[in-house]
């Protein structure tokens, strides 16, 4: 008889490991196997995309605004048609990641955005420009939720946030390396070929993300209902879900359907953690206005390379502000400590930016600050993992809609509040990140509250044993034979074959005195909802 697997507890810092303790040879060898196909991937095409996304920011400030002419708020302007593009573009995919391999959307979608970066350089007026970043913006849609999709099917809620920090360094180095870009193509291919500095980094950029897009198709292992066999063996596949069900995991995918919607819209950390993720969006939105580098242009002392080269600093800085939050978050915070870490670092920074008149030392500070604010992305997004784990057609749906519409309030919030004109101080919009940063950070305690008390109240009505009879003619279709025992007045009562409560414990269940209404109530709430 074997017992359902325990997730690691956290440990003290000087026992930190990059495995668990439980984990078998074999194991390590498929846990180390998958940080090698997706982990480096991951990074090498989030770098890329926030190259691409990050680079009109410097293109501005190189030269592209007096070339094509733009005035007043266009430069926000086209940061929105960017994020509108890129809502819009994530809906399709609540259906298709269940539907499709990822292994053929993601790169697909990727070499597709590095040919709009590309056309980029041809831009002559804001409208044909607009229209390429909604573009862009469209085929990078996917990639974000769909990374962390893969994340959350190949590894457990304790392994996710580390792996996924490592990605998400991908999105300050590709915010550094746009500057780099910027500052070389400024400063010696400007006028090369009759195009300007801004023009050259559109290709330059380009032709980075399009061989490390195909490479996508031989590398990203799928997922464990999908797999990329081209690189997975079929024993990989099946010790990846046998490790995944022992730690209540769902592989099964079920069919998206109007009762999926319900389902997941009756169930209250949906909605806690889609506010969470508004309050996240809206407190990093800073990262993206261009503030630092308006204010580096506003001080009128640097040459447009030494500015991108400037500009570079902050993102560096994010890189180990992302490694320290993710990597404390698994091994040591949790997500809920891990988000306050982030943020209350943040919070200092925008407290500087709001009061504004204190000295260029303090600004320098505060902007460098900056990019904590999305640290600590992967451990929200690994926290939704988590959570819905126990059915990957709600975790596909509930990636989506979280990101989508917690998105998509950034479409309209920085037209109200980093309005270019008023740069680089941007009061209305320091103001406004900062509220949001609190909020973040008090309802990600609540949840986190919650989230206890509900798994407490499991707890003490459930134990599990898990007995695998694969001979037994009494196996339900939905998997191996299991054995639950529960405790009851005076007697242990023991209901074989299904889950009343699902769960990652064991407990002394002759300990537990639960009545025997409780148990029957339980037993037929689990039926009505595995008929569902």
């Amino acid at each position: 008889m074997a017992e359902m697997a325990i997730p690691e507890q956290r440990r003290k810092w000087w026992q930190i490991q990059w495995f668990a303790k439980s984990d078998t040879k074999e194991e390590r060898r498929l846990i180390l196997k998958l940080d090698l196909l997706i982990v480096p991937y991951a990074f090498l095409a989030y770098w890329t995309k926030y190259i691409d996304q990050a680079n009109i920011n410097n293109a501005y400030v190189s030269g592209l605004k007096e070339d094509l002419g733009f005035h007043g708020n266009e430069l926000v302007q086209l940061q929105t048609m960017y994020t509108i593009g890129a809502v819009l573009g994530q809906l399709p995919f609540a259906y298709l990641f269940t539907k499709l391999p990822m292994s053929w959307i993601i790169p697909f979608m990727d070499v597709a955005w590095g040919i709009f970066t590309l056309v980029q350089y041809r831009a002559t007026s804001f409208a044909e420009l607009a229209a390429y970043r909604f573009m862009v913006g469209w085929f990078e849609a996917a990639f974000f939720p769909g990374m962390h999709y893969i994340f959350g099917s190949w590894y457990r809620s304790d392994e996710i946030a580390r792996r996924g920090g490592c990605f998400y360094v991908g999105l300050t180095l590709g915010t550094l390396t746009a500057s780099l870009i910027q500052a070389g193509a400024s400063s010696r291919l400007d006028g090369v070929n009759g195009l300007a500095g801004w023009r050259w980094m559109y290709i330059i950029c380009a032709i980075i993300t399009i061989p490390v897009a195909i490479l996508g198709y031989f590398i990203l292992p799928g997922t464990p209902d999908k797999p990329n066999k081209l690189i997975l063996k079929e024993k990989d596949v099946q010790l990846a879900k046998a490790r995944l069900e022992r730690a209540s995991h769902t592989i099964k995918e079920d069919p998206l359907t109007w009762r999926t919607f319900v389902k997941v819209s009756r169930n209250w950390k949906f909605w806690a953690l889609l506010w969470v993720d508004i309050f996240f969006w809206n407190a990093c939105i800073n990262t993206s206005a261009g503030g630092y580098q308006l204010w580096l242009k506003s001080l009128k002392r640097f040459s447009t390379s030494r500015l991108n080269e400037l500009a570079a600093i902050s993102p560096a800085l994010g890189i180990f502000y992302t490694l320290f939050v993710c990597f404390a978050s698994d091994l040591i915070l949790g997500p809920a400590w891990a988000i306050t870490v982030s943020h209350l670092w943040n919070i200092i920074g925008l407290t500087i930016l709001v009061v504004w008149k204190v000295p260029e030392s303090a600004l320098w500070f505060a902007f460098l600050t900056t990019y904590s604010a999305v640290a600590m992305s992967s451990v929200l997004y690994g926290w939704i993992n988590s959570q819905m784990r126990y059915s990957p057609v709600e975790r596909s749906l509930t990636l989506i809609i979280v990101n989508t519409v917690a998105q998509s309030t950034t479409c309209w919030t920085p037209l109200l509040v980093f309005k270019t004109v008023e740069g680089p101080r941007f009061t209305k919009g320091y103001s406004f990140v900062l509220a949001n940063a609190i909020c973040l950070i008090v309802l990600s305690h609540v949840v986190q509250y919650f989230i206890k008390k509900e798994e407490k109240a499991k707890a003490r009505g459930c134990s599990i044993s898990v007995s695998d009879s694969a001979d037994d003619s009494s196996n339900l279709e939905s998997g191996p034979q299991q054995t639950y025992v529960v405790g009851s007045t005076g007697n242990l009562r023991k209901i074989q074959g299904l889950a009343v409560c699902s769960l990652s414990l064991t407990l002394d269940i002759e300990a537990i005195d639960v009545p025997e209404t409780l148990v029957t109530v339980l037993f037929y709430f689990e039926l009505y909802f595995q008929g569902k």
